[in-house]
């Protein structure tokens, strides 16, 4: 990958990348499309990563099918599939992480310590190895957009990081690797999340502007779901992931992890959508 990496530089190619862990979705391919219309070159790295996983059961539980994936990157005119061992991530003695200050304490950071640092350091290392000119992450993970544009910032990478809408199932449920896990009761019932999500969101159309009030839409909604245990809601700014007691100009999302059955799910909406 090194040496690809450094031949397409020199070949003056424009280098699109898209990181996965696999088990390929809908969200993921639309990424990828994207990443093909506006690059010479796509590079699609598959890397189930341990570092970001606070329980070992839910590691071991992630859904894996390499040839299947691949598969589906082929049909999409994908040039490069990287798919490291887990030696060439982490080689023995690996003892260098990075963390992201200010942005990973709350929300994500709060349910699960040490994700953001896992995601921190295998990005770095990808963006490192790929050297990608443009870089294709997807709006449903809008902490981790956050932490990620503000890494390549603070380290100097030479990469635009683009963010595209979360793609849903046509319920409405945010696509996700995810989903796969859960029964079809489940599945069917996990839509009370953007329905409550949506629910907020016309009520901010209707001129609430109070945080509380909003989030206490969703709790309330997603709470009538028996299937349903709400982990966390909250109403932040979309950069800065400050919680906001009252919304004015600037972006602002809704954010819920919710718990439907075993399986845990996060989703979010934006207020204040600028072009």
């Amino acid at each position: 990958m090194f040496s690809i990496s450094r031949r397409l530089r020199r070949d003056e190619k424009t280098v699109g990348f898209v990181a996965t862990m696999g088990a390929l979705h809908e969200g993921h391919l639309a990424l990828v499309r994207e990443a093909r219309q506006r690059c010479d070159v796509v590079v699609v790295s598959i890397f189930v990563n341990p570092a970001q996983f606070s329980e070992r059961a839910d590691l071991d539980a992630y859904p894996r099918d390499l040839t299947a994936d691949v598969a589906r990157l082929a049909e999409c005119e994908v040039d490069y599939v990287f798919a490291p061992e887990m030696h060439e991530i982490y080689p023995d003695g690996f003892s260098t992480y990075v963390t992201v200050e200010g942005l990973t304490e709350s929300l994500e950071g709060a349910s699960r310590p040490g994700h953001f640092r896992g995601v921190a350091t295998v990005v770095t290392i990808l963006f490192n190895t790929i050297r990608p000119d443009l870089a294709f992450f997807g709006q449903k993970d809008a902490q981790q957009v956050a932490v990620i544009r503000r890494l390549a910032s603070d380290l100097g990478f030479e990469t635009e990081i683009v963010v595209e809408p979360t793609v849903r199932e046509e319920s409405g449920l945010a696509m996700s690797s995810r989903n796969e896990l859960l029964n079809s009761e489940e599945r069917q019932k996990a839509v009370v999340i953007i329905n409550a999500l949506r629910e907020a969101k016309l009520s901010f159309k209707n001129g609430q502007r109070f945080a509380p009030e909003l989030t206490e839409i969703i709790k309330r909604r997603i709470a009538a779901e028996p299937l349903a245990r709400l982990d966390y809601v909250g109403v932040v700014g979309r950069e800065s992931l400050q919680k906001l007691d009252r919304i004015g100009d600037e972006e602002t999302m809704m954010v819920v992890a919710a718990h439907i059955g075993r399986v845990r799910l996060i989703d979010n909406v934006i207020l204040n959508r600028k072009q």
